[in-house]
């Protein structure tokens, strides 16, 4: 897919309007709404949902997460809506930045002065949306990989290790290519997860 430079001013506005989206800190709106503690105070100080499930709300953690994957699905879907049938093609381009968008929003929001999640529920809301099949495919081998081990973040680590290869294979080379530099990113705001698994002192799911 050729980048097509009349297009740079929809492309910036798609990854603006991606952005605004990711950025919603879902975590800590629910966690307020609901009464309960400032979640950057507690835990890991993240906005997700692991930590959210930190403060013993099971139901505001699958809230945030599942509104932590949508906000990046909808980002991606609200390029495909404006554009329509009859612009698939630049549709499916604009869908690019309008991801990264989200994700980088999820990471670095504005409003919280560029504190965010570590980006797991948003990077797997736009496989939802721009590969189904490798969105499947995540959830499985995450699925597998935390029953095996009972770590979560290793879970994520190798599924998104594996999705721009899975992308590849689908005949989706725009989108592995993102997703390549998503996951990299992923892996960088895991970093400390990673040395503690090196260490063998990462926490384990269910471990009180």
């Amino acid at each position: 897919m050729a980048f097509n430079a009349s297009l740079l001013p929809a492309h910036v506005a798609a990854f603006a309007v991606g952005y605004l989206l990711g950025s919603i800190p879902f975590g800590l709106i629910l966690t307020r709404i609901a009464g309960g503690p400032d979640i950057r105070a507690i835990g890991s100080g993240n906005i997700g949902a692991t930590n959210v499930l930190r403060t013993g709300r099971k139901g505001l953690a699958a809230a945030t997460l599942i509104g932590d994957a949508l906000k990046g699905t909808a980002a991606v879907l609200l390029v495909y809506y404006y554009y329509g049938a009859d612009f698939q093609v630049f549709a499916r381009e604009l869908a690019i930045p309008a991801a990264l968008g989200a994700f980088l929003g999820h990471l670095f929001p504005v409003w919280l002065k560029f504190k965010g999640g570590k980006g797991v529920a948003t990077y797997i809301g736009l496989l939802i949306a721009m590969a189904w099949p490798a969105a499947l495919a995540f959830c499985l081998i995450w699925l597998v990989v935390a029953a095996i081990t009972r770590y979560s973040s290793l879970a994520a680590l190798l599924a998104s290790a594996v999705t721009p290869p899975i992308l590849g294979a689908l005949g989706l080379a725009p989108e592995a290519a993102l997703f390549a530099v998503l996951t990299v990113l992923l892996w960088v705001m895991h970093r400390a997860n990673i040395a503690r698994l090196l260490a063998r002192t990462e926490s384990r799911i269910g471990a009180k």
